[in-house]
């Protein structure tokens, strides 16, 4: 699902990931970064250092806020610089913005269904990122019609 959403996002494009710990939000940027041409094996969560920029298709913005104790200091991040430049942000532990996130933005929420699953919702809040969603969707469709119809006559 990264790498789907990665191929279809567009400049200044901001994700907003929510979940938590080890729901997987940074394996997801992970696919995010293949989608936009970055090497996705670099990819690791910006705990320590806040933000870490790959270069792809877009340059990609990662921020972790897990360790931010308030919001004002996402200010000095220069976060909204990134997205002004023409980068995708993407913002785990999202949460800890409070209401400074941009009001363009996609919300992604992750939660745990079992030890290897996942329930991932995405939510547009604003015009660019309504079209990025949609975007996505068809992208997923696309894959989805191509996949081969699973066979209830087969014999293992």
């Amino acid at each position: 699902m990264g790498k789907a959403l990665g191929l279809s996002l567009a400049a200044g494009d901001l994700l907003a990931l929510y979940g938590e710990l080890g729901t997987g939000k940074t394996l997801f940027v992970r696919g995010i970064a293949a989608g936009l041409g970055a090497e996705p094996a670099g990819v690791s969560s910006p705990t320590f250092v806040l933000v870490h920029e790959y270069v792809g298709r877009l340059p990609l913005a990662h921020a972790d806020l897990f360790r931010m104790t308030t919001p004002a200091s996402l200010d000095s991040l220069g976060l909204w610089e990134y997205a002004d430049r023409g980068a995708v942000v993407a913002i785990e532990w999202a949460d800890r913005a409070g209401t400074d996130l941009p009001a363009d933005r996609l919300d992604v929420h992750m939660t745990h269904r079992g030890v290897h699953s996942r329930l991932i919702t995405m939510t547009a809040r604003g015009a660019a990122s309504a079209r990025l969603l949609a975007r996505f969707a068809a992208r997923i469709g696309r894959q989805a019609r191509r996949r081969p119809a699973a066979r209830a006559d087969r014999k293992e």
